[in-house]
C-alpha cells in the first residue's frame, strides 16, 4: 500500500467540497472491480443477492463486463476519460462528456492502458477516436449502469445519505481537520498535506483548485484519484461499511402487529438516515405514503426529520431504537 500525498494552499482549503451522492461513471468501474474481488464484503452481499435474483439482469452484466473488464483492469491504473469530471452531473452528462473527449487524450490514456495490460482489437478505433467505436462505448456503459447500478438507488442512496450525515456532523464540529480526522484510517491530516492510502506512492498539488470529495458504495479499501493531475481533482472514498449495512425489513413481527407492515417497515428502514424518497423506495411504497408513515412517526417521538438541501432526512430517536430492539426480542 503506497500513500497519496495531496498538497493545500490556503485557497484549496476553501475550494473542498463534499459531492451529495456517489458517481454514476466511477460507481460502474467500481461494480466491475467487485465483481472480480475473490473475497467480498459482507456489506455487498445484499447487492450480490439481488443481482443473482435475475437471471436477465445477469445476462447484461456479464455482456458488459466483457467490453468494461480491459479498459478498467484491476491495478493502479485506468483511463480518466471513462470518469468524466461531468458525470458529477448525472450518467447523460457523463456520457456526453465522454462522446467529446479528445483524440489525442483517448490515443494519451489508451496507450498507457496498453503499456500496462495486453488490450483486445477493438480498442485500436476507439483510440484513434472512432465516433461509432465511442458511441457503442457509451451505449455499454448506459446498458450497464441500468443493470449493475440503477436498480440498487434504494441501497446506494441510503448509504450515502447516512456518509453525508456523518460527514456533515464532522465538518460542523471540527472544520476541515474534523472531516479529514472522521475519514481514518482512509486518510489523514498532516497541515498542509493529506495523506490518503493508496495503490502507490504519488502527490497531487492543488494549487489553488480545490478538492471534490465523492463517496462511494462500490469504493472497496482504499480512496482513488484520477491519475492525470492537469484535471480539477477528484477524490472517490468508499462509504463507511457501517453505513452500508442494511437492516432486514420484517424481522420484528410484534412491531408489524403493533403499527401494520408499512409503517413497521419504515420504522425499521431508519436505523440510519433516509430521504422520503428513499424511504418510498425501500419499503415499496408511495411517496405520499412514505411521507404520512414518517409524519406519524415523528410525532410519536420514535422519528426525528431535518431538512438538507432541497430533500428531508429523517432518522430514529433514542425512543424509536428502544421500541425496535424491545419488539425484535418480544
Amino acid at each position: 500500500m503506497g500513500i497519496l500525498r495531496v498538497h493545500f494552499t490556503a485557497d484549496d482549503l476553501a475550494r473542498v467540497t463534499i459531492a451529495n451522492e456517489p458517481d454514476p461513471l466511477w460507481e460502474v468501474a467500481f461494480t466491475r472491480f467487485r465483481l472480480r474481488d475473490p473475497v467480498r464484503p459482507l456489506a455487498f452481499t445484499p447487492w450480490l443477492n439481488r443481482l443473482r435474483a435475475s437471471p436477465d439482469r445477469c445476462a447484461r452484466i456479464r455482456a458488459g463486463g466483457r467490453v468494461l473488464d480491459p479498459l478498467t483492469p484491476t491495478g493502479p491504473y485506468f483511463p480518466d476519460f471513462l470518469t468524466p469530471n461531468e458525470s458529477a452531473r448525472g450518467l447523460d452528462a457523463g456520457l456526453e462528456a465522454l462522446l467529446s473527449t479528445p483524440r489525442r487524450r483517448l490515443r494519451r490514456e489508451l496507450r498507457l492502458l496498453g503499456e500496462r495490460h495486453r488490450l483486445p482489437g477493438w480498442v485500436r478505433p476507439l483510440a484513434e477516436g472512432d465516433m461509432m467505436a465511442l458511441r457503442r462505448l457509451a451505449g455499454t456503459l448506459h446498458a450497464y449502469h441500468e443493470a449493475a447500478v440503477a436498480p440498487f438507488a434504494d441501497l446506494v442512496g441510503a448509504a450515502a445519505a447516512a456518509d453525508r450525515a456523518c460527514q456533515s456532523g464532522n465538518l460542523l464540529r471540527g472544520g476541515l481537520a474534523g472531516l479529514f480526522d472522521g475519514m481514518r484510517p482512509l486518510m489523514r491530516w498532516q497541515p498542509p498535506v493529506l495523506e490518503v492510502g493508496y495503490g502507490l506512492d504519488r502527490d497531487l498539488v492543488l494549487g489553488g483548485r480545490g478538492l471534490r470529495l465523492v463517496p462511494s458504495y462500490f469504493c472497496q479499501r482504499a480512496p482513488l484519484s484520477l491519475a492525470d493531475q492537469e484535471l480539477p481533482p477528484v477524490l472517490i472514498y468508499p462509504i463507511a461499511q457501517r453505513h452500508r449495512w442494511q437492516p432486514v425489513i420484517g424481522s420484528a413481527p410484534a412491531l408489524t402487529t403493533l403499527m401494520g407492515r408499512n409503517r413497521s417497515a419504515v420504522l425499521q428502514s431508519l436505523d440510519r438516515p433516509a430521504t422520503t424518497t428513499q424511504l418510498a423506495r425501500a419499503v415499496r411504497i408511495s411517496l405520499a405514503a412514505a411521507s404520512r408513515h414518517a409524519s406519524a412517526l415523528r410525532e410519536a417521538g420514535l422519528v426525528r426529520s431535518w431538512r438538507d438541501g432541497n430533500a428531508v432526512l429523517h432518522l430514529l430517536t433514542p425512543l424509536g431504537h428502544a421500541l425496535l430492539q424491545g419488539c425484535s426480542s418480544a
